[in-house]
């Protein structure tokens, strides 16, 4: 499997598209918002008049995620601008917007530009500086922009997913990725890929950041050195039903795997460290609910209705990758059987992402 040419959202704004199912991610941009902001905030009050102020978004996807932390980032560098009261003009913003080449450009600037624009000019009124679009077709886990052209740079929960498919992964039968049950070699040989490739995402941002540059990551992670439960172990569940019952082969079950990692935090900050380009100015934990809402709201919800908005999310997300292995046959068969080992699952765990918020500044 080429992670290149398969990982992406699904495109469009569809039922199952990712611009209808991304509340989760939305709830997480806006859970580290209070560091965003302040991390830029920070960063233009100890710049020197900028004209121009430049951004890059790394994994932006497609939908109204897209433009949610880039036109937070302006909103707080206004709010600054004018808190200072500084009489040069405010700053204009070049924002960059990067994903994989598979990703669907498209959506968002022939649909999703233009309204969003609108609403930003509406809400903020006049003075505030024009922010100018550009898409940048690439992995972030190489380099993307010029040496020393970057002010800031954001990424939320995206760098869980992995450059590639880890190599011997043959004792990882029954799962599609870094699960509680995988042997232990398997769980290596994850991290091993999770270590390669977050090294070299900061070597690469080092080189493209201004000194004294900043960068906000919102990473997924899990709480210790052991595999939390996640929806993918429930997918393969529903996978390894349909292997019971013969529509799937349980080769080609067993041959497939998915470039997902959850790191813990110590791995996080020890590779940060380790790098030694970037000072952590802030790193924090929070755990949100499969469904994207606040754990505490979801005590009493129907577990059904849960289920199905966890399903479509994941849907959303990993659709694109189940198709090019399996085939579009089984899809709508996985994710019913799959709602249904979700609101099982719900009613006897308490199912939840544990994330990292970790704001940086290069040194």
């Amino acid at each position: 499997m080429e992670v290149v040419e398969v990982l992406h959202m699904n495109g469009g704004i569809g039922d199952t598209s990712y611009a209808n199912n991304s509340l989760l991610q939305q709830n997480v941009i806006l859970r580290a918002k209070p560091i965003t902001d302040e991390a830029i905030r920070s960063l233009y009050t100890n710049l020197n008049h900028p004209k121009t102020i430049c951004i890059a978004d790394l994994g932006c996807s497609s939908g109204p995620n897209t433009f949610l932390p880039v036109f937070n980032l302006v909103k707080a560098v206004d709010d600054q601008h004018k808190k200072l009261g500084r009489r040069q003009p405010a700053p204009e913003f070049q924002i960059y917007l990067n994903d994989l080449p598979s990703n669907d450009f498209n959506t968002i600037f022939r649909s999703l530009l233009p309204k969003q624009q609108e609403d930003f000019r509406r809400e903020m009124g006049d003075g505030v500086g024009v922010p100018f679009f550009n898409a940048v077709a690439g992995s972030f886990y190489g380099r993307l922009f010029p040496t020393d052209s970057l002010h800031f740079v954001h990424s939320s929960f995206t760098l869980h997913w992995l450059s590639q498919v880890p190599q011997r992964l043959e004792g990882n039968k029954g799962n599609i990725c870094m699960a509680t049950t995988s042997p232990l070699n398997v769980i290596k040989a994850y991290y091993n890929q999770f270590n390669n490739d977050f090294s070299m995402f900061l070597k690469y941002r080092s080189e493209e950041l201004v000194k004294d540059g900043k960068m906000v990551l919102t990473i997924m992670g899990r709480k210790n050195d052991n595999p939390d439960l996640h929806p993918m172990d429930l997918l393969a569940m529903a996978l390894n039903d349909l292997v019971a019952e013969g529509f799937v082969e349980e080769e080609k079950l067993n041959s497939f795997n998915t470039p997902l990692y959850t790191p813990s935090l110590a791995e996080v900050k020890s590779l940060v460290e380790k790098d030694g380009s970037f000072t952590i100015e802030c790193l924090e934990t929070f755990q949100i609910h499969w469904t994207g809402d606040e754990y505490d709201n979801m005590i009493g919800n129907n577990n059904n209705n849960a289920a199905y908005k966890v399903a479509r999310g994941l849907r959303a997300v990993v659709e694109p990758i189940l198709v090019s292995h399996f085939g579009e046959g089984i899809i709508e068969e996985v994710f019913h059987r799959y709602t249904k080992i979700i609101a099982d699952s719900m009613s006897r765990e308490k199912t939840e992402y544990t994330n990292f918020i970790i704001s940086l500044i290069k040194k």
